[in-house]
């Protein structure tokens, strides 16, 4: 984390670690439930594709209004209620002996809706030029969670059953309690809102940017759901490996996917390349749904498979929140978020639902050719998005002022050339601007300041 301040650095590797405890508890249950829900009262292909998806259809209706609210009340507050919540509904899918119990404590813990919350935090506690290494940061711990959770999935299953392995995600969830009080409180919280929570939601909602945006992380989503209902069996029947090795199989391919990521993603913010990483990434990950098509019954064809799209995972999983932080107005970053993180959630759903649909009509190859015809989409969406501008953040002190004089302030900010984005905070006495260093007029800026 070269270039972060102490309090990025600390904020950043928190955050993630927050972050990564809870993905843990969700990922451990992906390589397993496929194979262990079928023990369940009740249990069907359909239903257990909808018990792993169901946790992301509550997420998706709950992050657009966990987002409005996170824009105008505290954070921290937000993420509290969010970790109570999935430890609870990890709780309540533990006592259940049916299906339909586990599918109801899954939809629990799907109401702590706090990834979007979690995300404009850590933009508030880094600079803009400093967001791609902080995002990327989550999503490496994304990936680490991944690694470690098809370890500890199956070894975790294999000793005390599907209710130690909820158990274990309540757990997850109070340990995240516990390192959130390290975080430190945001020097700049964007509280100043003029629009009614529906004209807020629709500038993020109809930002074309952030559609593509959107849309990207819905099929990534799907895409790795509903590959995950099918890998567990594929890695049994083909690689002849049992559930408990699983997890061994997963530690390197995740590890390689997302150490061969890096490069990408230095080169992605260094040399301005964003949109050509992206454009990459999607790519590959095409080709990885392609080989996993036409070498699923081959040993090394679907672990080549399985490494291409890891590879792709990471990156892309880096990118896209670091992409969403560069677009979203001031101001609406965690309602920007909200929706992106329902489309995520809801990408999870369609894609637990799909996969156990597709799994039911026991053909592997159309089902992962339908994935990748869904993911070349991704790509023709992507060639046509505008590459992201890359500004830089500047937070300046001013005296404390009524909202008549803050509101003539950022009129005359907005005036100056180089200057995209400006937020005053009155009470707070704090400026909060996003400017282009190669057009701003810096004298124009130092007289009004002096003015102040």
């Amino acid at each position: 984390m070269s270039g972060m301040t102490q309090g990025e650095r600390k904020a950043t590797s928190i955050l993630a670690s927050i972050f990564a405890l809870r993905m843990l508890g969700l990922f451990m249950i992906i390589p397993v439930f496929a194979l262990y829900g079928q023990k369940l009262e009740g249990a069907t292909p359909a239903l257990i594709g909808l018990a792993i998806g169901i946790y992301g259809l509550t997420q998706a209706v709950l992050q657009i209004p966990v987002g409005l609210w996170a824009d105008r009340i505290n954070r921290k507050l937000l993420i509290i209620v969010g970790l109570i919540l999935f430890a609870l509904g990890g709780a309540v899918a533990a006592v259940a002996d049916s299906i339909w119990g586990v599918i109801v404590g899954r939809a629990i813990q799907g109401a702590g809706a706090i990834s979007a919350v979690v995300m404009a935090l850590l933009a508030d506690l880094t600079r803009e030029e400093q967001r791609t290494k902080a995002m990327s940061t989550i999503g490496m711990s994304i990936g680490m969670s991944f690694a470690v959770a098809f370890i500890l999935g199956p070894l975790v299953a294999g000793h005390f059953g599907l209710s130690g392995l909820f158990w274990a995600t309540s757990v997850l969830a109070i340990l995240g309690l516990s390192l959130l009080h390290l975080v430190p409180q945001p020097t700049v919280i964007i509280k100043q809102h003029h629009d009614s929570y529906w004209q807020q939601f629709k500038q993020s909602l109809l930002h074309p940017e952030l559609a593509r945006l959107n849309a990207g992380i819905f099929i990534l989503h799907l895409v790795m759901t509903a590959s995950f209902v099918l890998l567990p069996h594929l890695l049994i029947e083909y690689a002849h490996l049992p559930a408990s090795q699983h997890g061994w199989v997963y530690l390197p391919i995740v590890l390689g996917g997302f150490i061969a990521a890096v490069p990408a993603i230095i080169i992605a913010e260094k040399r301005r390349k964003i949109k050509q990483v992206f454009i990459f990434g999607i790519s590959l990950m095409v080709l990885s749904l392609l080989v996993l098509a036409i070498e699923y019954q081959h040993y090394w064809g679907l672990l080549f498979g399985i490494s291409l799209f890891f590879v792709a995972f990471n990156l892309l999983e880096a990118l896209l929140p670091s992409l969403l932080s560069k677009i979203a107005p001031a101001g609406t970053k965690a309602t920007a978020m909200g929706i992106y993180s329902s489309s995520q959630f809801l990408g999870a759903f369609f894609g637990g639902v799909c996969g156990g649909l597709l799994w039911a009509k026991q053909d592997i190859s159309l089902a992962y050719v339908i994935l990748a015809m869904l993911t070349s989409l991704w790509v023709l969406l992507a060639v046509f998005m505008r590459s992201p501008r890359f500004l830089h953040s500047m937070m300046l002190n001013i005296p404390s002022c009524n909202s008549q004089q803050a509101s003539q302030l950022l009129s005359k900010l907005q005036a100056i050339i180089g200057v995209e984005e400006a937020v005053v905070l009155a009470q707070e006495g704090v400026i909060y601007l996003k400017i282009d260093k190669n057009k701003l007029n810096e004298k124009d800026l130092q007289q009004i300041l002096i003015s102040c």
